[in-house]
């Protein structure tokens, strides 16, 4: 059952490290800014989603082992980069293919 709870969990930060780049809305539910959305924006949501899935992820350890384990800055930075290459995906459609395609069917 752990597996499932740790590959449920590598979905979701596939999912959440996505969302500021596939969604106009920040945070999803909060109306478009009348500029748009900026870069800055996009970013700093980025960030707290990679907040929001740490604590899901320490809440999963503390249920599955009963306590958690103490991590040096080598960990955080690790994780913090693994959730940049899972946005990787979002960032080149939003930032590279969606110009592209629209360029290629003016």
């Amino acid at each position: 059952m752990l597996n499932f709870y740790v590959g449920l969990l590598v979905l979701v930060a596939l999912v959440a490290a996505n969302l500021p780049w596939l969604s106009d809305k920040v945070f999803i539910f909060m109306p478009i800014p009348p500029r748009g959305k900026r870069i800055w924006v996009r970013w700093a949501e980025w960030l707290v989603y990679y907040f929001l899935v740490g604590l899901m992820a320490l809440g999963l350890e503390y249920k599955a082992t009963g306590g958690t384990h103490t991590q040096g800055w080598e960990f955080y930075v690790v994780s913090l980069c693994l959730f940049l290459v899972f946005a990787l995906p979002g960032f080149v459609f939003r930032n590279e293919l969606q110009h592209l395609l629209a360029q290629r069917h003016k």
